[in-house]
């Protein structure tokens, strides 16, 4: 059974999805990162890293020294890789989108998937209301696999479910803004 979890998120979530983690291991120590130095200083071979709703990118360094996959649940679904993918999704017309939990790789958002929460999108919603919905995809997306990640010493299993098109950068998220 798992005994320390690093949980990178936002400040105010912290204290919630740490309790929601306890909640199903109550010896579990959880501890909160905010940057990459943090990073460096909680995590061991024997914690799970999991960031939650967060843009810092884990350096391979980090995830090499990890026993088992680091995860990363974040608003996106798989056909829309990379950066603000809410505002990619809006100015093409998307019919669903979703929140994706998936292993830590080395390239962002190239890890093995292994959850997908999926909504379908109002016809006409804009990145706001996308992007709203999907952080609450997230987090029930957190909310299915917490139990399994704060009692199981084995990886989540894989979907089948793969991530597609084109990984969307900052500098074309800002072109399409315009």
């Amino acid at each position: 059974m798992p005994k320390h979890v690093v949980l990178m998120c936002r400040e105010m979530a912290f204290p919630y999805l740490a309790e929601y983690l306890t909640s199903s291991n109550e010896t579990l120590t959880v501890e909160w990162a905010k940057t990459v130095a943090d990073l460096e200083r909680l995590t061991h071979p024997g914690a799970l890293l999991i960031s939650f709703c967060q843009g810092v990118v884990v350096p391979e360094a980090i995830l090499s020294r990890l026993l088992r996959p680091a995860y990363n649940i974040h608003p996106g679904s798989p056909e829309y890789p990379g950066y603000h993918p809410e505002v990619f999704a809006a100015a093409e017309g998307a019919t669903r989108f979703g929140a994706t939990t998936h292993e830590m790789a080395p390239v962002v958002d190239s890890g093995a998937i292994v959850d997908v929460e999926w909504f379908d999108v109002p016809p006409g919603a804009d990145a706001i209301t996308i992007g709203e919905r999907a952080f609450v995809a997230a987090v029930e997306s957190f909310r299915r696999v917490g139990p399994w990640l704060a009692t199981k010493d084995e990886p989540l299993p894989r979907i089948d479910a793969q991530w597609q098109g084109p990984f969307r950068t900052r500098a074309e998220c800002l072109a399409l803004r315009g």
